[in-house]
């Protein structure tokens, strides 16, 4: 038997999924993504020394704002009602590794998946427009949902996650 696409009509056109009559749960999702520097550059980072400013606290606001606004930027997402949402770094001087973690909390009909990984992205991309004035070849990704929690579907842990 095959299954159902749940974002196609009937017709197979795009469409949102209807989630109308699910019940609202607690949702938690957490991603995880990265974004490699020179080892100099890096030092920059967290000296607060970068010429634009302070890349973390500007990349933590954009983040925050992604994930609010991921609906509007991934076209058969729901609108949530977001309770929470934590962003952090962690910096690896020797290896110029800076490791993002999201984690987006919403009670709504439908997961939070989609708002932590754009999150996580954002993030990436807003410490990669910080710091390319003083470094062209930064590297970002790769990206992975860690966890989530609630729904249907229960409990999801990525193997090899700490």
């Amino acid at each position: 038997m095959k299954k159902k696409l749940s974002h196609l009509d009937e017709k197979g056109r795009a469409a949102m999924v209807d989630v109308s009559e699910k019940g609202r749960t607690t949702r938690r999702a957490v991603a995880g993504g990265e974004v490699t520097l020179r080892p100099d550059v890096l030092a920059l980072v967290l000296e607060g020394r970068v010429p634009k400013g302070d890349a973390f606290q500007v990349a933590r606001i954009a983040a925050i704002q992604a994930a609010k606004k991921t609906s509007d930027l991934i076209p058969l997402c729901h609108p949530l009602s977001i309770s929470d949402i934590r962003i952090e770094f962690d910096a690896d001087r020797d290896t110029g590794v800076i490791r993002i973690r999201s984690e987006v909390r919403a009670v709504d009909r439908t997961g939070v998946e989609m708002e932590a990984l754009t999150a996580a992205a954002v993030a990436a991309l807003t410490i990669y427009d910080m710091c390319k004035a003083v470094q062209r070849d930064i590297t970002i990704g790769p990206f992975s949902l860690l966890e989530k929690e609630g729904g249907k579907s229960g409990r999801y842990i990525r193997k090899n996650h700490v």
